[in-house]
């Protein structure tokens, strides 16, 4: 029987820790949940934001080693399983249920453009025989395919498929979102689009799924007791502090360079190396020292 109910709150997609031989850094590992457990947040590693598209199967298999390891008792741990492959996601859900894993995310497959009818069949047959609780992860950035709400809404009724992260960026999506699901507590939706963070709780929304939460974790949280506590202005607030820190590491980047970023950001901080995953590459010294300088400089008018 499925406990509906914990999943909730701030989920933060975790960057990848990993050394200058791209392993997994297993202390940066325990760094990272650290900060995020600090302000009550739950772990989703192996998704956009951890570079899960880059990372082999024994890397992904070391970061869910390290974070079985790391995670504390009573909390939940999200984990990607998006492939190509749809027996390659069921096998590594196989995995992830082995590794104190509580629901696994998975995005479209993306070689090949998909029907309505496609995207219902393939979700399916992964909530089928996935061992955990599956959430529907739409990101036409990666996929370059958006998955119609009314899919979504026939999926949230699989006994399998629990919520569901939305990373597209449209109000009006966001909205009919809401509408469907907001009263649902068999379903739930995480809104993956920083910029509409306190909009989308105040709303109804189950919850967010924000990459800034790596550097910066107490903004979520903060926001979310806000919304708990109908504080609109300091929901407001905080939605101010997520626009100005993701502008910091993401204006005028590529989705690649800017995990760079958010990594060197992380690095300044004390929690990981900077290091990427191949194909991804760090930027130069001088980007690096001034980023580190926008970063300070903000930090003292925060």
């Amino acid at each position: 029987m499925i406990d509906y109910s914990i999943y909730k709150g701030i989920i933060v997609p975790a960057v990848t820790p990993l050394t200058a031989s791209f392993q997994i850094d297993e202390p940066a590992v325990g760094r990272l949940f650290q900060s995020f457990y600090a302000h009550q947040i739950s772990p989703f590693i192996l998704g956009t934001t951890g570079e899960s598209a880059s990372l082999s199967a024994a890397v992904k298999l070391q970061y869910l080693e390290a974070a079985a390891k790391h995670k504390q008792t009573g909390t939940v741990l999200y984990a990607g399983i998006s492939s190509n492959v749809l027996e390659e996601s069921l096998a590594f859900a196989a995995q992830c249920a082995t590794h104190q894993v509580d629901a696994v995310a998975a995005t479209l497959p993306s070689y090949y453009a998909l029907t309505p009818a496609q995207m219902h069949q393939y979700f399916r047959s992964l909530a089928d025989a996935s061992p955990l609780p599956v959430i529907v992860y739409n990101i036409p950035a990666t996929t370059h395919m958006s998955i119609p709400l009314e899919v979504i809404d026939a999926l949230s009724h699989h006994p399998n498929i629990v919520a569901t992260k939305d990373s597209e960026r449209s109000e009006e999506r966001l909205q009919q979102s809401l509408a469907l699901w907001k009263d649902r507590t068999d379903f739930g939706h995480f809104l993956g689009w920083a910029a509409q963070s306190a909009n989308a709780l105040l709303g109804g929304s189950r919850g967010l799924i924000p990459s800034t939460g790596n550097l910066m974790p107490g903004i979520y949280s903060r926001m979310l007791q806000a919304v708990h506590n109908n504080d609109v202005t300091t929901a407001q607030a905080m939605q101010v502090q997520s626009d100005v820190y993701g502008q910091l590491y993401q204006g005028g980047k590529t989705l690649g360079e800017s995990l760079w970023a958010l990594k060197r950001l992380m690095q300044h901080k004390g929690i990981c190396a900077a290091t990427v995953m191949p194909p991804l590459q760090p930027m130069s010294d001088a980007e690096a020292a001034t980023l580190i300088q926008e970063f300070e400089a903000l930090k003292q008018t925060a």
